[in-house]
């Protein structure tokens, strides 16, 4: 044999032994954070999301999950003391869309929603589930590719909460009927209040910014209005917002709806309307 043969290439040399990493280093997690300007019920409420997808823009953090395209992210609340939950879903820039079901038991889906956002940093999705008699589980499916992750969060500490105007403001949507509500440009985001009597709750939420530009689209079903209504906050940034309501459910389910304004851009004056005449209010505006 010749002795080259025995001589190990330096590729194959074993390198010398080093000192083992830091602990903390090896404990180090991915940044996967979602950051939230957070006020009492009531209150405006933006979310603004922190993450490894984009920039932080905030001191605030809170932990969150990131959901790759494809994958499912669940969370589950043992205590029956966990009566409603607030979902949040943010990217950096890119679409959203996610399938969001409640489980309550084996076999079980009282809740489903269905979210499409084309700007997942610029309208955020924010909403509050429902979640009687625990234990309950929120499933999060991404239905995107790979390439559009999104951040996802589920918290029960702080939960978002219609406001007075929001609850006496309810109107009557028939089966199969739509509404739609403009807002004024000064408008930075609106609350949106979706129940039922106690029957089914079958229906579509669209934010629109010009004409069939859909921004947002929304699709809730649940088993039962009254005990598990929907409350989301769209922000609406620019001009030209409208917030369409449709009832899919047959003519013997009807539905109320309360749409109003949530927080405002103290930025923009409210005595100049785009887009609206004398005849068709603008909900939000200095007049009619």
């Amino acid at each position: 044999m010749l002795p080259w043969l025995l001589a190990a290439p330096p590729a194959l040399q074993l390198a010398p032994r080093t000192a083992a990493p830091d602990a903390a280093l090896r404990r180090s997690t991915p940044l996967c954070q979602l950051c939230e300007q957070r006020a009492p019920l009531g209150g405006p409420y933006v979310p603004c999301f922190k993450s490894s997808l984009g920039p932080t823009t905030t001191k605030e953090t809170d932990t969150s999950a990131l959901v790759q395209g494809g994958s499912l992210r669940t969370w589950s609340f043992r205590s029956a003391a966990v009566e409603q939950v607030q979902v949040n879903l943010g990217t950096d820039g890119r679409p959203i869309d996610a399938n969001i079901e409640l489980w309550h038991g084996p076999d079980n889906t009282p809740c489903k929603i269905r979210v499409y956002v084309e700007n997942g940093e610029l309208r955020p999705f924010s909403a509050v589930i429902a979640t009687p008699r625990g234990p309950n589980t929120v499933a999060i499916r991404n239905l995107g590719q790979m390439t559009f992750p999104i951040s996802a969060d589920v918290v029960d500490d702080v939960v978002a909460w219609p406001s007075p105007d929001c609850l006496a403001s309810s109107m009557s949507i028939q089966g199969g009927a739509l509404r739609t509500y403009p807002f004024h440009q000064n408008v930075h985001s609106v609350a949106v209040l979706l129940k039922t009597d106690g029957r089914p709750l079958n229906a579509r939420i669209e934010l629109l910014q010009g004409p069939n530009n859909n921004k947002q689209v929304i699709e809730i079903y649940s088993e039962d209005g009254s005990d598990r209504p929907l409350f989301c906050v769209l922000p609406t940034p620019g001009t030209g917002n409208v917030v369409r309501v449709v009832n899919k459910a047959p003519l013997e389910f009807p539905m109320t709806a309360s749409v109003v304004p949530y927080s405002f851009n103290e930025d923009v004056s409210s005595d100049v309307v785009i887009g609206g005449d004398d005849r068709s209010p603008i909900i939000g505006g200095g007049g009619w």
